[in-house]
């Protein structure tokens, strides 16, 4: 008997849509249920479903890659029963990955399936633009739309010189100055967080009261910030999806100290659009805008259009995400010569076996 979607128990309200339960149909055939992923952690993960919340086993992928482990956000086809069990992930229309903090060739997945991407920063420290535009290169590479918000305005001279200058760092994208303290513009980010919203920032910035204000009551756990430099420590320490009251779901994640691309070239086109918008103007297509004549880069820079550590910060960011392919790319034709090399082991281990028989 086919399946009819009528999502009586609500799974609507994490994301699930008609179109996901349309391509489900062969793990509905096998007994799964869908489920969403809210919490991973000690080998197990904390999944939603139309029964509601089950704690789930999970098998680990071989080779070990971080990438193809189930993480916040994720939908996946369960096997429901005594001993729940995530079967199979369904495939992510996108997600937030850094490098990872073993400085690894792997990516790290910091959450999946994200429609907005809430960069927190505070406003008690001096904006960091280097910071920012690696934060902006991940929600861009994910797919979502980011949202600059500047926390602490309480605490600001100066809010709107701030906001100004991160607005010159992301041109297109909304830049708010908040305050969780007394309310200020928390109606407006309500409107603005669509669908999944993940909360981004490093420690201190105050992502879960910005978080809790949403939510609506103390549902995340926070923590003071050092005087002398503004930072905090981890209040929260594993990233969790929660409902949202005005529809639309929330993700809280640890403070992030190190921020490294991984494989995030459109990100980057994305965050330094100006740059790849005067090099279509450049004499020579190859033009790394340096000393070539005819460059319209040089050219923006040398009539104060453009800043010049912008093109260093593009320059920059550009090396660290090619090394970080290039040593993805190694670690993947590693593993093909290994995984060679054991079948051939095996085939030439077979036919010695078969010669020794009688």
């Amino acid at each position: 008997m086919p399946h009819t979607y009528t999502d009586p128990s609500g799974l609507s309200r994490y994301g699930w849509t008609g179109a996901l339960d349309q391509t489900f149909t062969e793990h509905y055939e096998a007994g799964l249920v869908p489920a969403r992923i809210s919490r991973v952690d000690r080998g197990l993960c904390t999944a939603i479903t139309t029964s509601g919340p089950m704690r789930a086993t999970f098998a680990a992928p071989h080779p070990p890659d971080p990438l193809l482990t189930p993480c916040t956000g994720d939908w996946a086809a369960l096997r429901p029963g005594t001993e729940p069990h995530l079967a199979a992930l369904l495939p992510r229309r996108g997600a937030i990955v850094r490098s990872s903090a073993s400085r690894s060739s792997h990516g790290q997945v910091l959450a999946a399936n994200v429609d907005t991407v809430v960069i927190a920063l505070s406003l008690a420290t001096p904006l960091d633009a280097a910071k920012l535009e690696r934060l902006l290169a991940l929600a861009w590479e994910s797919g979502a739309q980011p949202v600059i918000v500047l926390t602490k305005a309480d605490l600001a001279d100066d809010p709107e010189a701030v906001q100004a200058e991160a607005e010159a760092l992301a041109p297109g994208v909304d830049v708010l100055v908040t305050s969780a303290a007394t309310g200020h513009n928390i109606d407006v980010l309500a409107a603005l967080a669509r669908g999944t919203t993940v909360l981004l920032g490093p420690s201190g910035a105050g992502k879960s009261s910005l978080g809790n204000t949403l939510l609506g009551e103390e549902r995340l756990a926070t923590g003071t910030v050092r005087a002398q430099d503004g930072k905090g420590r981890h209040t929260t320490v594993r990233r969790e999806l929660i409902p949202l009251p005005g529809g639309g779901v929330l993700i809280d994640t640890p403070g992030l100290r190190g921020i490294s691309l991984h494989d995030a070239a459109d990100g980057l086109e994305q965050v330094f659009a100006e740059i790849e918008e005067l090099a279509t103007y450049c004499r020579f297509g190859d033009c790394s805008h340096d000393t070539e004549p005819g460059c319209a880069v040089q050219a923006a820079i040398e009539a104060g259009e453009l800043p010049e550590r912008r093109l260093r910060s593009y320059r920059k960011l550009q090396r660290e995400n090619a090394w970080a392919a290039a040593r993805t790319d190694a670690r993947l034709r590693d593993e093909r010569v290994n995984r060679q090399k054991a079948i051939t082991s095996h085939l030439r281990a077979t036919y010695r076996f078969r010669d020794q028989q009688p």
